[in-house]
């Protein structure tokens, strides 16, 4: 399996901006430049062990959670992500996010994916 910088850079977006932090601060507290962190954030570059690292502390989160997605047991991380996104929502909300999801899941299926 490879690591998928794609889905690194995506988590790291979300929980940035969960957490409402500016690209250029979290730069800051990486001891990286805007563009370098802009550049991991878009796949455009892969990002280096140590920085993965800092960037997992000044978010507060795990490694393994960046990088779920290229890791072999990510279920239970990813049923942990979809936790946390229902979390803040009312059944209402859950309904229809669970029926989008159902939707996605049989397009998927029907083309192929």
């Amino acid at each position: 399996m490879q690591v998928n910088y794609k889905d690194i850079g995506n988590k790291i977006r979300y929980e940035r901006k969960k957490q409402n932090i500016t690209q250029e601060k979290l730069a800051e507290l990486c001891n990286i430049s805007i563009p370098h962190m802009s550049n991991i954030e878009n796949a455009n570059t892969k990002v280096s062990l140590p920085v993965l690292v800092a960037i997992s502390n000044a978010l507060d989160c795990t490694v393994d959670y960046l990088l779920c997605n290229s890791l072999n047991n990510n279920i239970t991380i990813s049923d942990s992500i979809v936790n946390d996104i229902l979390s803040g929502c009312n059944n209402e909300q859950k309904a229809v996010i669970m029926d989008t999801i159902i939707s996605l899941k049989d397009s998927l299926a029907k083309y192929g994916e």
